[in-house]
């Protein structure tokens, strides 16, 4: 059974722990022929793009009952849905068109060993040529469910 990419209701959402409605929505699109461990490594680099450029979004730290500190996480929900190469690209192109924060994960990031290289490949290769596998935006959640037309929550 396919889901719709939007939020559910108010209801689902209270019944999931997620009662604050969030103005902005923070989502991942990655490419539906990623095998497990590809769709967990890409995720993960691509909100840490988000976080770094958009302060606002990170929390405050968290701290134990008995005070050991741990680091601050994303104020909201991180949204993660997948979709066809096609369906990839063509948000890619809408988040652009919107001027969207957000990042990206090509193919080629799974070829190169550090974050030097990971910026040269994605340099080497023109907008429209990119081998998308992973997207992350940030925005308006009316801006971010019309960059993910067409793609389904993540199972």
């Amino acid at each position: 059974m396919q889901t719709t990419y939007k939020t559910g209701t108010y209801a689902d959402r209270q019944s999931q722990g997620m009662s604050t409605r969030f103005d902005t929505k923070i989502a991942v699109l990655l490419r539906e022929d990623q095998e497990t461990w590809q769709r967990l490594n890409v995720t993960a680099f691509l909100v840490s793009g988000l976080g770094s450029q958009v302060p606002e979004l990170i929390g405050e730290p968290y701290e134990d009952a008995d005070g050991v500190a741990y680091l601050p996480m994303f104020r909201q929900p991180v949204l993660v849905f997948e979709g066809t190469k096609e369906t990839l690209t063509a948000a890619h192109t809408r988040a652009l068109s919107r001027a969207l924060p957000r990042a990206l994960f090509t193919g080629d990031l799974f070829a190169t060993g550090h974050d030097d290289a990971n910026r040269a490949a994605v340099r080497a290769v023109p907008t429209a040529d990119l081998d998308l596998v992973g997207l992350a935006v940030h925005g308006p959640r009316n801006a971010v469910d019309k960059v993910l037309k067409g793609a389904r929550m993540h199972p």
